[in-house]
């Protein structure tokens, strides 16, 4: 897992109140996506152009990346990871270093695969999985010597555990995004 743990991090977002952080609370009207948006002043005190979710006013997250040794996020958002049972998980997802692997569909939609070698891949969804697949793969491009390989299909398996593969197929039915996950 440590692998996993360096190369991206999914952590579990509380939806209840955590008084012993000095987190503001999320914004109680407008559209989802303009509740997401960093303030630049913000992004650029945290040192990460993709910060959406104030890293520097939780630190407690900054502590679990000093302790693996982390120095800089490329990318913070939160996400919805979807377990090998199929639970659906909120999950602050946290970029720092390069993955092997991307898979997603060639449709509209939020969802996505990071695949981490010698891992189980992580299958999530997020509005702003385009910026994501972006940063991974320029975090790839400038950190190694290869080039990350983003495969775009309706339909794709994924490792979900270690003894559990999964296939996701997307499909346009009537304007609308249909997503269907099967078990192999």
């Amino acid at each position: 897992m440590s692998r996993f743990l360096s190369s991206f991090r999914s952590e579990a977002v509380d939806p209840r109140p955590q008084p012993q952080y000095d987190e503001e609370p999320e914004p109680e009207n407008g559209d989802a996506e303009n509740q997401n948006q960093q303030d630049p002043k913000e992004s650029s005190r945290s040192g990460c152009a993709g910060d959406y979710i104030g890293l520097q006013s939780r630190p407690y997250l900054t502590k679990i990346l000093e302790k693996q040794g982390d120095k800089k996020v490329l990318f913070a958002d939160k996400v919805l990871k979807f377990t090998s049972l199929g639970k659906i998980k909120r999950r602050i997802l946290l970029i720092t270093s390069p993955v092997e692997k991307v898979f997603l569909s060639e449709l509209d939609d939020n969802f996505f695969v990071i695949n981490v070698l010698y891992e189980y891949d992580v299958l999530m969804a997020s509005t702003r999985k385009n910026q994501i697949v972006e940063v991974l793969v320029e975090v790839t491009r400038t950190a190694s010597d290869y080039e990350l390989e983003v495969s775009r299909s309706n339909s794709f398996e994924y490792n979900a555990a270690a003894n559990l593969i999964k296939e996701i197929w997307f499909e346009l039915v009537e304007g609308v995004v249909k997503t269907k996950i099967l078990q192999k």
